[in-house]
């Protein structure tokens, strides 16, 4: 925390009669859980976290950590509008988790509401007074104590509260962990088959930890089994009706070739038939020709005959 910071938490503290044995690492040692929602939860000076007594300044994010934060974000957003059975919230949302040796107020980067759970999720809540089913936090490397904060601390805590599933991301790569609520206080690794870890809160969803830190394109998800199911739907709904114009316009195009090809066979009839009638009149023509011939040749004959005086005289 900055001199800053500590200076104004302490002069809100005092002019509120906060009581503060003495400065710890985090701040002050002590601020009453009412002071906390009043002053703290939704500050401009910082954001804080309760833990029993003892303000907890979350830290900064950066670059990296949040190009695989909204990764998975994006997938799981995918996944909701496909299945819509619950609610994500981040943006700093709080809920309060009673321990069975104190109470704390956590606010994860990413919570997840059921919409079988007890409790409902409001669209103008400002704090989820439930438990969530999933958690994400995206763990800060700073300095040991606040890994340790996200990998152990709330890892227990949100186990002892009953949250379901707990995803633990680490752009380094070593914290990166998956859990599912065994009994209420005990976490176990969501199992990985290949690679893939399927959650167990959320029929269908599915993720392969290794592209985490890859991030395949949309392009390439929709092709990939692991998620064609669920990523992207608004692409793969512009993509299958874009794929349903081209068979549309392939329909008649081959439509269009068969008027076509109809049309060219209807004319070869015609042709075929004008010219079975010009063969027709040709033979009629050579019929009548060979007749006047006949005819021709008979008074030739006939006349020969007259002239040697084998036929009678008219």
């Amino acid at each position: 925390m900055t001199q800053q910071r500590l200076a104004t938490v302490t002069a809100e503290a005092t002019a509120t009669n906060g009581s503060y044995p003495h400065q710890a690492d985090w701040g002050i040692s002590f601020v009453s859980e009412s002071l906390y929602w009043e002053k703290y939860y939704d500050t401009t000076l910082g954001n804080y976290e309760w833990n029993n007594g003892q303000l907890e300044e979350l830290p900064l994010s950066d670059y990296a950590k949040f190009r695989m934060y909204l990764w998975f974000f994006d997938l799981l957003r995918d996944y909701l509008y496909v299945h819509p059975l619950a609610k994500i919230m981040g943006l700093e949302m709080g809920f309060r988790l009673t321990l069975p040796n104190r109470v704390t107020i956590r606010k994860p980067d990413l919570g997840l509401v059921l919409d079988t759970n007890a409790v409902p999720l409001h669209d103008h809540d400002h704090t989820y007074h439930g438990i969530f089913d999933i958690c994400l936090e995206s763990i800060s490397d700073s300095d040991q104590r606040e890994i340790d904060r996200d990998a152990i601390t709330k890892r227990d805590e949100y186990a002892a509260a009953g949250v379901q599933e707990y995803f633990l991301l680490d752009e380094r790569g070593i914290e990166t962990q998956f859990y599912r609520l065994v009994r209420r206080g005990l976490y176990a690794p969501l199992p990985r088959v290949n690679g893939i870890v399927h959650s167990q809160v959320l029929p269908g969803f599915q993720f392969r930890v290794a592209d985490l830190y890859e991030r395949p394109t949309a392009v390439q998800m929709v092709q990939d089994p692991v998620y064609n199911g669920f990523v992207s739907p608004l692409y793969r709904a512009e993509r299958q009706r874009a794929e349903q114009a081209e068979a549309r316009a392939e329909q008649e195009r081959q439509r269009a070739e068969q008027e076509r090809q109809r049309a060219d066979d209807a004319e070869a009839r015609t042709e075929q038939e004008r010219q079975r009638a010009e063969d027709a009149q040709a033979r009629t023509e050579q019929e009548r020709q060979r007749a006047e011939q006949e005819r021709q040749r008979a008074e030739q004959y006939a006349a020969l005959l007259k002239a040697a005086g084998l036929l009678p005289s008219d």
